[in-house]
């Protein structure tokens, strides 16, 4: 049994039971941050920040939504909206929290693809940056079908129909996922459970897996510099401080967070209280109606180039894209045969297979959003075909590349 002495304060009686100390030490204090890294990386934290804005905002809206085919519309749109009190903030803080969310996961993901964070030893912080950002779709998507609005209803038809693999027609799969033929009531009822409970734990449960991952490898920084931790630190904790290549996390480098943050959210309460239009689709400001289909059916902004990965091709060898572009970001540490970690624009090839896929996931996302029609149609399918292909020649770039 642990040797206990009489406790000095309340906080020696807290610390001899749950060492408080020592648990401060590994995730603060003692946590080691290298000193030679910008802005970017301060984005995990403001990714935190929004998943606990879409937490707290969450929990104000399931206070009066009415997960009900019947009710739900009107409890978003009117009595959210109209009737309760600062009802209106709650939810544009909450659709533009989850939009805002995605654009921090792609920079926050592109970033790390450019400075190689991803590789020797990094594996379990990219793959699990990775499952997050799945969880995070799943999500957000679940949220979409909530207010229960034509572009909800539809939506859900089409990416549920996905499940029924096309020529395998499993279409007892697909009627299993929505309890029903078409999406109803058992349907809204799986995803607002989803929404609410399992995928917020599943996240809460990565985010910990991502931290803890980020624990003995360390944080990569801009140089790719293979730093000795131990020994950076014991020159900081010397005194030594100008010296060292390392800082605190706490408070040293958790200040730096907080200074971006505070730009962050000047960016976040503008689009909040002057443009949160871009979060809410007209379209789903009708009401659910299984027997008038819009005109143009599409995702949300962050899942378009995924879509329009799909939509240009046959419908099982569209499948066969929209399956390989939602796992081949998991793969990248092991297509990426190159020993460098470094930034891009030091890695020859490499810089300009980064920067054309960058270009080509805006390009898809452009086109997602526009109906597949004439030129548009062209365009997305050349685009989709340079994604495939950019991922199918990574592992021979790579693989005879200079050590820098």
């Amino acid at each position: 049994m642990a040797n206990f002495t009489k406790a000095t304060s309340i906080k020696d009686w807290l610390n001899q039971r749950l060492a408080i100390e020592k648990v401060e030490k590994v995730i603060a204090s003692e946590y080691w941050i290298p000193k030679n890294i910008n802005f970017l990386w301060a984005m995990g934290m403001i990714l935190v920040f929004t998943f606990k804005m879409l937490l707290i905002s969450g929990i104000f809206l399931m206070m009066y939504y009415q997960p009900s085919i019947d009710q739900a519309f009107d409890s978003v749109n009117y009595t959210i909206m109209r009737e309760v009190d600062f009802g209106w903030l709650w939810r544009h803080v909450h659709a533009v929290a989850s939009s805002v969310t995605f654009l921090i996961m792609y920079i926050h993901m592109f970033t790390g693809i450019y400075y190689g964070s991803y590789k020797k030893g990094r594996e379990m912080i990219w793959i699990s940056g990775m499952l997050l950002f799945i969880t995070f779709s799943a999500a957000a998507f679940s949220g979409y079908m909530l207010p229960w609005g034509q572009m909800s209803y539809w939506a859900g038809m089409v990416i549920t129909n996905i499940f029924s693999l096309g020529g395998l027609h499993m279409d007892g799969l697909v009627e299993w996922i929505r309890g029903d033929y078409v999406p109803a009531q058992a349907f809204l009822t799986r995803f607002y459970m989803l929404h609410v409970l399992l995928l917020p734990l599943a996240i809460i449960g990565l985010m910990g897996l991502h931290f803890a991952a980020l624990r003995i490898p360390h944080v990569n920084n801009q140089d790719g510099e293979e730093i000795d931790f131990d020994a950076e630190a014991k020159k900081y904790l010397d005194g030594d401080k100008k010296g060292s290549k390392v800082m605190r996390f706490a408070n040293d480098f958790l200040s730096k967070d907080m200074m971006v943050l505070g730009i962050f959210l000047i960016f976040f309460f503008y689009l909040v209280f002057f443009n949160f239009g871009f979060a809410l689709d007209p379209v789903n400001m009708d009401k659910a109606d299984g027997l008038i289909t819009p005109k143009h059916i599409y995702p949300e902004w962050y899942f378009l180039w995924s879509y329009e990965i799909l939509r240009p091709f046959s419908t099982n060898i569209g499948l066969i894209a929209f399956g390989f572009a939602q796992v081949i970001y998991l793969l990248l540490p092991w297509l990426d045969r190159s020993p460098n970690v470094a930034a891009a624009n030091r890695r020859g090839k490499f810089k300009i297979w980064f920067w054309v896929l960058l270009i080509d996931m805006i390009v898809l996302t452009a086109m997602g959003k526009l109906p597949p029609e004439g030129i548009f149609s062209v365009i997305g399918l050349v685009a989709a075909l340079v994604f495939i292909a950019l991922w199918i020649v990574l592992p021979f770039i790579t693989k005879n590349e200079k050590k820098v």
